[in-house]
């Protein structure tokens, strides 16, 4: 497992990528994200730029409001089965710009998992951002973010996407 980090408007941003993809990211610095995925996977560090550049270059340019559609490859290894079936279903049918409700991804993911637990499957997603967790919403709000500074954190991502409107005093 390779570890790179960048600066974004939110903190410092931490990737964890494998020789499948990327696997983590996370707000901190690689200690938090590292102990967690490492004892997950049971994957040794490895020193490889070359894994981490595309990862941290597509984060930079969204960042920089230049990419509205990751390619890096994804590895969901970290993720159970149903987790995979919603985190999948998000990213592959809520493009940048948009959201979807916890009921509708449900609906969407198929095999009865309840709108209630989309919001943990939503907190447990280990790859935010470039699985875009924060594109669910409540029917009658944002409803929760565990990344950064929480909600916050996920208000400030659906502005620079252009879904929320700018506030006067952010």
């Amino acid at each position: 497992m390779a570890f790179g980090s960048l600066p974004t408007p939110l903190g410092e941003m931490t990737v964890a990528v494998t020789e499948d993809g990327v696997a983590g990211v996370g707000w901190g610095g690689r200690r938090r994200l590292g102990e967690r995925l490492i004892d997950g996977l049971g994957l040794a560090e490895a020193d490889a730029p070359e894994r981490t550049a595309p990862v941290l270059g597509e984060l930079a340019d969204y960042f920089a409001e230049r990419l509205r559609v990751f390619t890096v490859p994804v590895d969901w290894r970290l993720t159970t089965a149903a987790q995979r079936s919603v985190l999948g279903t998000l990213y592959a049918t809520v493009p940048y710009g948009r959201t979807v409700t916890y009921g509708e991804l449900a609906a969407r993911s198929g095999g009865g998992i309840p709108a209630r637990a989309i919001g943990s499957i939503m907190g447990a997603n280990p790859i935010p951002v470039i699985v875009p967790c924060h594109r669910v919403v409540a029917s009658n709000g944002l409803g929760g973010f565990s990344g950064g500074e929480g909600v916050e954190s996920k208000r400030w991502l659906l502005t620079l996407e252009g879904y929320l409107q700018p506030t006067l005093w952010g």
